[in-house]
Parts: C-alpha cells; structure tokens; sequence
C-alpha cells in the first residue's frame, strides 16, 4: 500500500468516526410533529387528551393510520448476521448501517424510521420478535440477514403480518438490475425469452435477481446459475432449496465455459472473476452487469477496452449505470405506504421495475444533467438506469407502486387523483440536501483548483481536508507554511496538497510577476511600486493575484476577517464581469421545504433602483445555475403600494425589469411573507409572481437582507450558504467571520462549478 493510499485510508476512517460521533451522536432522531409550548397543547398530546384517540383506535382499529404516525413510519430490522461486506458482526454492530438505511428512507422518501438490532439468531425466535413489535410500524424492511434463513424469515413473516415487508438486499437489487435488463436488451436488440444468461453467485440477491428476471420472460432453461464450487448443474450435491430451483441439465462445470456463447452475465459474487477473454467469449452485444462491491466482476474500463459493444452496469457510482437500492426501495415503500397496503406483492415489484426502466427512456431534465456535469444525457449504453438524483423518482415509483397496490386488491386506501399525488410528493421532498448532494456531484466531475485563505485555521484545515477527499476540489492552502504545518500536526490533519506562503523564498518569482501586474492596475489609483511590493506579501493581495494570473481557479477568504477589508484587495485585482456596474452577494437559504435565495445580502448599503435592477439580473443568472427557475420578489414593507419612498424605489426598479426583461419571473414591491404564500399571491392576480411562491428575495437595502439572513443563521432552523459574490469575472467568494467547516466545504463548492461554467463558456 502506498503513503498516499495509506494516508487517505486513514484520514477517511478518523473522518467517518468523527462523523458518526459527532454530537448528536449517531445518524437520526425523533422530534416532536405537534405543537407543544402550551399546557392545553401537553394535556392534547398526553393525559387526559390521548385516551380519546386511543378509544378512537381500540373501537375501530383501522383509524390507527388517522391518528398516529404508523402510516409513515418503517422499521429497519437486522440480527446483524450479513452486514455489508463485514459479515456476521452482530446485532449492536450493525446499528451505524441500520442508523444509515433509516436516513435514506427520510431523504429519499421523507419517510420515518426507527433502526432495531436484535440480538437473535434463531429464525424462528427472531421472526416472533418482529411479529411481536409489528403493531407499531406501518411497514418493515429487513436488512443484513445472512441466507438461507433470509428466505425463511422473509416468506413466514410476508404471510402472517399485514403490512408491507421486503428485504433490501433480495429485492432491491433485483428491482433495480431487471429495469436495467430490459432496457439493455432494447439496446442489444434482443429478447428477454431468446437470450442465455449467466448468474454467478447464488446468494439472497441473486436468488431473486434471477427469480424476479423469470417473472419478466426469462426461461429457466437458459439460465446457468454459479456458486463459489462453479455451476449449479445436476452433478452437485447437498444444495440448499434454493439452489435446487436452478439445477441445469449440463456438464458444464465451470464459471469460464458457462460464459462462452452467453448473452448477458450478472455477477453478485466478488471481483475480478471475470476475465477479458471471458467476455470475449460472450455474444455479439453482451450485457454485464458486475455488481460485486468495492470491485466489479470485471473493471469497468477493462471491458470497455476489450469489447466496444458492451452493454455494462456496476454498483459503483464513478461509472455510468449504476445498480443501486436507493433508486427503489425509498419509493417502493412510500407508495405502498400512501395506500396502506398490506404487503409488497410480486405486481407492486414488477411495477417498480417498469417504472424505473421508462423513466430511463425519457428525456432527462437539465437539473440531473447539471447534477452530474455533464454536457448531454440521453438514453443509451452508458445511460439505460436513471440517476440516484432525478427528482422524478419519486412521483413515478412511488405512483406506480401505489396503483398496482389498488389493483391487485392490496391496499386499504384508495387515491382516486394520482395528479394530486404526485404533486403531493414533489411538496413532502422540497428538501435542502438534496441539492447540496447535487452541486458536490457536478463539482467532482470536473474539480478545480481552489486557493483557501487562512489556512492555519483548524475549520479551513478540515475543510481543505474534505474536498480533497471527497474529490470536490484540489485546495491550495494559502498563509504561514510553517504556522500551517504546525496546526496540521496538532489537529492530526494529514494532506498532501499545495502550500503558498506569500513570504517564502519559493515564491519570489510569483511576487516580482505579481508586483508588477498590482502596479500596473493600481499606479493611477494612489499605489506606488513600493507598496506594491509590500502588499504582495500579504495573503489578502496575493491570493486575488494567483486567480489573475491562472495560478488558481477560484479563491476562499475572509475566515477571520470583516468582510469589507477582506473584499478591497479582492475588488482591486479582479475585473467585474460585462456590463455590470457593481457586484453584489446573495446568500443561499437551504429551508425544510425547496431552496430559497437572498441579495444583496453583503457590499451594497443603500442600492437605488437602478443597482436593485442590476442585483435582480445576476441573482437571476445565479440561481439559474443551481438548475432551479428564479422566481423573483422584490421586497418592501408594502404590498403594491408604492407610498414609502423605500418602496416608491422598488417599484421604480420593477417597472424596469418590466420592460427591459419582460420574460423575467419578477414583481414587486412585495412582502415577503406574501411572496412565500400561495394563497395571499392570489389576491394580487396581476402580478408575474402567479400563485407560485418566491424563491429569490431582492432585499431593497444592505441592512434588510444582512440582519435577515443572519436571524435564520443564528436560530440554526436552516442550512445558509455564502455569501455567493456576483458579477466578478473569476470565481472569488467571501467567507463569513468564523464560518464552519460545511459552510466553508459548500462556497468552495459553488466556486469550483463557477470556474466549470467559466472554462465551458471560454470553450464555445
């Protein structure tokens, strides 16, 4: 093992531990979904006001869904018996992992969950302890349990509760690879009863892989099944009943000759067992689908290389088409739980795995290209599984599962508007993370330099330490070499990235170039060349010059310093953009519901109406790369009114965005709680806004949209990101004082997608 790969073993094990022990410790929590500051509201919510919902529920049972939260609430259950890859660990030791399936439930699904470990190995013991707590959940997923007992326990459980009930590692992966087959055998232009198949691994997943890829048409008689001793063919003995199912007639004994003349082989077993000249072996268009994990069966490259016509899915998610759960399960339970069924039959499954695969074959929406940086995504070889990340997921998943539970007889709810539904589902997941997870994605796509200023600060440390990890961005530390050394040794921070120290005497020949080009701007401006000289080593000229020069792709500064100090260097050196007068700051306002965006929230104090038309512009431009539609309010203390003579302003700066932009979503002036209600929009219905509410909020002065951000910052009830810094021609942002460590990770972020925009538009 190499230092590096050693170092970057340990710093990511320290980095996950930190995680996960971070306060509050672990990875989910309950919090209260009814008011509660008052005593009427405690003596509702307990003594004497529950006994009446419980009479409620104990007359009619089904009116449990009415008035509790049963209905959206799942229980992640595991013995720890066949936890990842670690194996049989325990029920304690598997928590963290049942922690981590309940956080994707909630932010793929918004769906409840309480994670349970139980100590118990006996199925028939373990499968009276689910049935048993059953009561409280309004469904179950298993996860983690080792087979052939997965079976067992799955079947006995799925006939005696009424409630939804799946084991992930079984059906997820089989939902998710067959809408992978039959879109893969649109593209090899074969048919599902034609083709021969090779499964190698036979564990739960493929078990149900295969079962679930016979439901679509496969024949058995095409399939060759292979375990850790080869081929699972009439020659072998003491075979599990599972296996039994998948004997074949042959004499074939081995995982080499089963692939020759095979059209698609699907791996659920261990890497690297397939070799080039195997897959050489296979048809004309062969479908591979290595979903072995960290490693494929085969690399993904290597079979690319060796067969142009391959037709190729992993479980990984750096290459195209990856297998993963999270594209069913967060969906599959959220419609079966809409409608109250009583379980996930073979229909709802099936339905899932059509919807998957039709979701691939249409038009991909700007949002998941923006997501993944890339230029163009269209159904193909290296595009047949939707994206984790596609917001679509939701609404035609979870529909199609909640209508095959109303068809097949299943469900005790009917929806009778499925169009109502879907919006319904669009509003449960306004989340914030989701786009953060989006903006990361498109950063590591395509990562950049990014210079990080004070540098010798323990928060920018850890943050130069997590886009260098996670492949976000390649910092640069800017400030004391050996003050910065120093501080990474005590905070155990190892980080093999660049180091500028403006004094240093590896930098003298930056500091002469960059001398020259301060002078040079700055000579009419009151600087002469000895200040220049002088100010070059200081971190606050210099970082601005490595971004003038192309030493840098994006700068972050301003950790311990005010923001206007911080900002004159940064205003001296770099250029403003085309056309604009001035920049400006917009902070981004990551809410419970969808993304919101202030401005100017930092450099403008007192903005007439010409700067708010200028601010309306680049926020406009701004939010428009995140992939969302600005939506603009331009705020004031009136609505419509135009008495103040603050407001009189904003409407003067409305009346031009009117006509100059007159397909620009803006009006004003407004307040801003109008501006967020559908239901008050409607009474001005003149206005652009509609009665869809605002997304993007220009503030009329400095102070309004500052003191407002800072009131949301400082109660912690949402996520702030910025200041985003406007209208530069090279990506500077400006940190706050004492930002923290995400804060600092996301800005870093939106510069490296600022310089991905800037080198695209260069290129054109």
């Amino acid at each position: 093992m190499s230092n590096k790969t050693h170092r970057d073993e340990k710093n990511f094990n320290q980095a996950a531990l930190d995680y996960h022990k971070a306060e509050p410790k672990g990875k989910i929590e309950v919090i209260p979904s009814k008011p509660h500051s008052s005593q009427r509201d405690l003596s509702l919510a307990y003594s004497p006001g529950v006994a009446v919902p419980c009479m409620e529920i104990h007359d009619k049972p089904e009116t449990v869904y009415d008035y509790t939260g049963k209905g959206n609430l799942v229980a992640v259950i595991s013995n720890g018996t066949a936890v990842l890859g670690l194996g049989d660990i325990g029920a304690e030791a598997s928590k963290p992992v049942m922690e981590g399936k309940g956080l994707l439930f909630k932010i793929f699904a918004d769906i409840n969950v309480f994670d349970i470990e139980i100590n118990e190995k006996d199925p028939d013991k373990f499968i009276e302890i689910v049935k048993g707590i059953a009561p409280t959940f309004g469904g179950i997923n298993l996860e983690d349990i080792k087979a052939p007992e997965a079976f067992y326990i799955e079947q006995r459980l799925k006939e005696e509760l009424d409630i939804p009930l799946m084991h992930d590692d079984q059906h997820g992966t089989a939902i998710i690879s067959a809408a992978a087959l039959i879109n893969s055998l649109k593209i090899a232009h074969k048919k599902i009863e034609d083709i021969k198949m090779v499964v190698n691994g036979a564990g739960a997943a493929a078990i149900a892989c295969t079962n679930l890829y016979l439901s679509l048409g496969l024949r058995k008689e095409n399939i060759l099944m292979c375990d850790s001793k080869g081929v699972i063919n009439h020659k072998r003995e003491n075979l599990t009943p599972e296996k039994l199912d998948f004997v074949a007639q042959t004499d074939i004994d081995t995982l080499e000759d089963a692939v020759k003349g095979s059209d698609v082989f699907v791996g659920l077993s261990k890497g690297n067992v397939m070799t080039p000249e195997m897959l050489l072996s296979m048809n004309e268009n062969p479908i591979v689908f290595a979903l072995a994990n960290p490693d494929p069966e085969i690399a993904y490259d290597l079979a690319i290389k060796t067969r142009k016509d391959v037709i190729m899915a992993t479980g990984r998610s750096d290459f195209p088409n990856q297998v993963n759960n999270v594209l069913g399960f967060p969906y599959i339970f959220r419609g079966a739980l809409d409608v109250q069924a009583k379980t996930i039959n073979e229909e709802m499954k099936l339905a899932a795995v059509h919807a998957i695969a039709d979701l691939a074959k249409e038009p991909v929406p700007e949002a998941v290209i923006l997501a993944y940086n890339l230029q163009n995504l269209h159904f193909g070889r290296e595009y047949f599984i939707p994206k984790p990340f596609d917001n679509r997921l939701i609404t035609k998943v979870s529909s199609a599962v909640a209508k095959a539970a109303v068809e097949s007889g299943v469900a005790r709810k009917t929806i009778t508007d499925f169009d109502e539904y879907e919006n319904s589902l669009l509003d449960r997941m306004g989340r914030d993370e989701k786009l953060v997870r989006m903006m990361q994605n498109r950063a590591k796509a395509n990562p950049k330099r990014i210079t990080l200023g004070n540098a010798e600060e323990y928060n920018v440390l850890k943050a130069a330490q997590i886009l260098y990890e996670e492949g976000i961005a390649y910092p640069i530390l800017l400030g004391s070499k050996k003050y910065i050394k120093e501080q990474m040794e005590r905070f155990g921070i190892d980080l093999d990235v660049p180091i500028i120290d403006p004094s240093d005497d590896d930098q003298k020949e930056n500091r002469k170039k960059y001398r020259e080009t301060l002078w040079k701007l700055r000579q009419r401006k009151g600087m002469n060349e000895y200040k220049a000289k002088r100010f070059v080593r200081q971190r606050d000229y210099f970082g601005p010059l490595m971004l003038k020069h192309g030493d840098t792709d994006g700068l972050i500064v301003g950790f311990s310093k005010n923001y206007v100090s911080t900002l004159r260097p940064v205003l001296e050196v770099i250029e403003k953009d085309k056309g604009v007068d001035k920049v400006a700051a917009m902070m981004m306002i990551l809410s419970e519901k969808k993304p919101i965006f202030f401005a100017d929230t930092s450099i403008n104090q007192n903005p007439t109406a010409e700067d708010l038309v200028n601010i309306a512009k680049m926020a406009e431009f701004t939010v428009k790369s995140f992939a969302i539609e600005p939506r603009i309010a331009m705020l004031g203390f009136e609505n419509f009114a135009a008495i103040s003579e603050t407001s009189k302003k904003v409407a003067k700066a409305v009346s031009i965005l009117h006509e100059k932009y007159p397909k620009m979503i803006v009006d004003g002036e407004i307040q801003p709680d109008f501006a967020m209600n559908s239901d008050h929009l409607s009474d001005y219905p003149f206005s652009k806004l509609g009665t869809t509410p605002a997304n993007t909020f220009i503030f009329p002065n400095l102070e309004s949209a500052n003191l407002s951000y800072k009131i949301i910052r400082g109660m912690k009830v949402a996520q702030v990101i910025g200041p985003i810094l406007m209208g530069l021609k090279q990506p500077v942002h400006v940190l706050q004082m004492r930002s923290s460590v995400d804060e600092i990770v996301n800005l870093a972020t939106i510069a490296v997608l600022d310089a991905q925009r800037r080198e695209k538009k260069d290129k054109k």
